[in-house]
């Protein structure tokens, strides 16, 4: 102990004495860093907000359904008695129901939509007014008419594109044919309460809600659904609230399964995860640079200090040693400049773009990309387990560069570094 001691004086001593290589090296880093905290956050932000635009258009953060349902979609594969029962009752427990920001129950059935005009394939959607409205926020995306409201029965509210290409009117009738639970072919006749827009051409062209009471008499489910999709705070919680929804849900694991968004929406998690591969080249490349930064720096500290190296070693420093002194200066300086661009990074992002960054201007007022909608203003959200990660990943990078300098200075010769005038 006492000799490291001596040798992190030692290191502390040569950092001060060689300043100019150290700040050098120390800006390398910050600015990596920087650039590192306000990348991440930037995304993380768009990718929270990318995927809370899927999951409350789509099937929620968590959705509790049949095993089979996900890759049949029949009404077959529906919840309905004991099994619906043990669903409601489970995300009523405490630790899952404090993650829970809305909860609805759906009936989600392929159909056929006629008009005078035309006929379409739809997606029919059964809901319960108040519980989709807090879900999705459909209400909100009105275009004409009303949303539907509780006392509804043979009223639907549809997409404004799809009333257009079947040239419905507010309060035109519209037909919907599907395959009820007895495998029978069955109709029913809504009139058209409001059209809605939400920017998604495959969600405004092909969507009808319908009040869930008439979906279950139109379909013959009884007191049955397709799903209850649960909307979180936020995507980062999922893993966890899917954890618990399949423990509570042991027990049923064979007629009720818990996915998380994920799972339910395999195009929006291949896109956020293709995007993500995106920024860890970028990372991946920024760090290689610091790195070579960080190794000459070292390395050229090292060789100009070949007669010192060779004082230290007369004087009884060991080859071991030698090295330790060289990671400790590099440790040292790392982690300094580490904490400084950790703390700059979050400072500088929080001053200058905490409203956003606007990509309005190359983005257009926004995209839409895997069932999901891409908003153009960027809004930085920290997470603490990333600015960790980050920090870490650039104490790493700072080892392993010191890895090489440290094994030069062990391959110092005593009597040939006494005669070096360097």
């Amino acid at each position: 102990m006492r000799r490291f001691r001596l040798l992190l004086r030692l290191a502390l001593r040569n950092v001060r004495r060689q300043a100019r290589r150290s700040i050098l090296t120390a800006a390398a880093i910050v600015v990596s860093l920087i650039l590192l905290v306000f990348s991440r956050s930037l995304a993380d932000g768009a990718h929270e907000k990318w995927i809370a635009s899927g999951v409350q258009l789509g099937s929620g953060h968590l959705v509790l359904q049949s095993p089979a349902f996900q890759t049949r979609r029949a009404i077959a594969e529906h919840l309905q008695g004991a099994d619906l029962r043990a669903v409601d009752s489970a995300l009523r427990d405490p630790a899952l129901a404090a993650r829970v920001t809305a909860v609805t129950h759906r009936i989600e059935v392929a159909a056929l939509a006629s008009s005078p005009a035309s006929a379409l394939p739809v997606a029919v959607i059964g809901v319960d007014p108040a519980q989709e409205a807090a879900f999705s926020g459909m209400d909100r995306r009105l275009v004409e008419g009303r949303y539907l409201a509780a006392g509804d029965r043979l009223h639907a509210y549809v997409g404004e594109a799809l009333a257009r290409r079947l040239r419905l009117q507010l309060g035109d009738r519209l037909v919907l044919t599907a395959q009820a639970l007895d495998s029978s072919i069955t109709e029913q006749l809504v009139r058209v309460a409001g059209t809605f827009r939400t920017g998604m051409p495959e969600v405004d062209q092909g969507l009808v809600y319908v009040p869930l009471g008439t979906a279950r008499e139109w379909l013959g489910l009884g007191d049955g659904v397709t799903s209850v999709a649960v909307l979180l705070r936020d995507s980062w919680g999922t893993d966890r609230a899917v954890a618990r929804a399949r423990t509570l849900m042991a027990d049923r694991a064979d007629r009720v399964a818990a996915l998380s968004w994920r799972e339910a929406m395999p195009e929006l998690d291949a896109a956020i995860r293709i995007d993500d591969y995106g920024d860890y080249v970028f990372h991946l490349i920024l760090f290689l640079i610091v790195a070579l930064a960080i190794v000459n720096t070292v390395l050229m500290s090292v060789l100009s200090r070949t007669r010192e190296f060779g004082v230290v070693r007369a004087l009884g420093l060991r080859k071991g040693d030698s090295a330790l002194l060289v990671t400790l200066e590099t440790m040292l300086l790392t982690l300094v400049a580490g904490v400084a661009g950790v703390m700059l990074g979050l400072g500088l992002t929080w001053l200058f773009f905490r409203h956003g960054l606007d990509f309005t201007r190359f983005m257009g007022d926004q995209m839409t990309a895997a069932g999901g909608i891409i908003d153009p203003v960027f809004v930085p959200q920290f997470r603490g387990a990333q600015v960790v990660q980050s920090f870490l990943f650039v104490v790493a990078i700072g080892f392993l560069a010191s890895l090489y300098p440290a094994f030069r200075a062990t391959r110092i010769d005593i009597t040939e570094a006494m005669k070096f005038e360097g």
